[in-house]
């Protein structure tokens, strides 16, 4: 048998006496990661960033509880009673995680009033970089892996991996699984930087396909002490409904938006965006209009002291986007969307600035 061409790094390290496995310093610098991948894409959607701290208040605490749960109701050879003991010996599944973490999402949608589909695209690149670091821990971990390399010229890692408990090498399946999340990130990200058009919910949809189709096909190829469930390959038939449900979704979503807008992606009339309009507080709209309004009566007042003849004030209302749906003020007739650059015929308004404040 060849010996490995690498340093096999122990599990943990010490500090002050106390036992820091890798395992969870790899799933720590993926969360970290993730973190700052959504708020980028949230700034980026004009979602407010400061709501990133209730996001990981309701995302992070039931990711957690989905992921080792699903892993100890599934595994044959961990018990319920197990739940905390063996917690920091792994036992954390990803699609358990992912479960909660959607559920997360849910609790944060309901709190804020906002889109589901919204935020969810804000959070599911930064879950694929995350799933492509805490892949590593695997390595230290010595788990995740497939069958026996018998083949002494594919003994090599990063392409086999070699388990010192068995003193063999086997397939690398963890690295693999890494490369394929940390493409899968790379691609929705860019997706979600570039796309500004509707409809939203398309890179959760591509999340949940290309994740589902991977874990589909090395799920059956793994050894068997790493497949969870009793009878049913219960992880395997998750990824089947992950990869069908994200492709079945993604279709659905674009025809929705064909009926609703005349086209797939955006609008037959308009550009509705899946960017947001800037956010803003009903007290910071009220405090802009106030001060706007100020200031023209001060320059208004100065004219007059001045001696000039005051300029007609053109009328300013509150009006509606047609293609975009955002709310800005406007003065005379025709105005132009600031956000999505859509001219239109504002017909005097539809609220006064007054009756804005309100």
């Amino acid at each position: 048998m060849k010996e490995p061409n690498y340093f096999i790094p122990p599990r943990s390290f010490q500090i002050f006496g106390f036992d820091i496995y890798y395992y969870a310093v790899m799933i720590v610098c993926g969360i970290i990661l993730a973190v700052i991948v959504a708020t980028l894409l949230m700034k980026r959607r004009n979602i407010p960033t400061d709501w990133i701290f209730d996001l990981i208040l309701c995302v992070l605490p039931l990711g957690i509880i989905g992921a080792r749960t699903f892993s100890v109701v599934t595994d044959p050879t961990t018990s319920i009673s197990e739940w905390f003991t063996g917690f920091r010996d792994g036992g954390l599944s990803i699609i358990g995680g992912v479960i909660g973490g959607a559920l997360g999402v849910i609790l944060f949608c309901l709190i804020h009033k906002v889109n589901f589909l919204r935020i969810a695209d804000c959070v599911v690149p930064g879950l694929a970089l995350a799933q492509a670091i805490g892949r590593w821990g695997n390595f230290f971990n010595q788990e995740v892996y497939g069958g026996q390399v018998t083949n002494p010229a594919l003994q090599w890692f990063p392409f086999a991996v070699y388990i010192e408990s068995y003193r063999t090498w086997h397939y690398a399946f963890f690295f693999y699984e890494s490369l394929i999340n940390l493409a899968v990130f790379a691609l929705l990200f860019t997706f979600m930087w570039k796309f500004k058009k509707k409809p939203s919910g398309l890179a959760m949809c591509g999340y949940f396909f290309c994740y589902g189709l991977t874990r589909s096909i090395m799920e059956p190829l793994r050894d068997s002490q790493f497949i969870l469930g009793y009878n049913i390959p219960v992880s395997f038939v998750f990824s089947i409904i992950m990869c069908v449900g994200g492709a079945l979704l993604a279709l659905g979503l674009l025809y929705y938006n064909r009926r609703k807008y005349g086209r797939c992606f955006g609008a037959a009339e308009g550009e509705p965006l899946a960017i947001l309009p800037k956010y803003y507080t009903k007290e910071q709209l009220k405090k802009f209009y106030e001060d706007k309004l100020l200031k023209e009566k001060a320059a208004q007042l100065k004219a007059e002291s001045a001696g000039d003849a005051p300029s007609p004030v053109p009328k300013k209302n509150a009006v509606v986007c047609p293609a975009c749906g955002a709310r800005f003020v406007a003065e005379g007739d025709v105005a132009e969307c600031p956000f999505c650059h859509t001219p239109f015929n504002t017909g005097g308004g539809d609220k006064s600035v007054q009756e804005a404040d309100k």
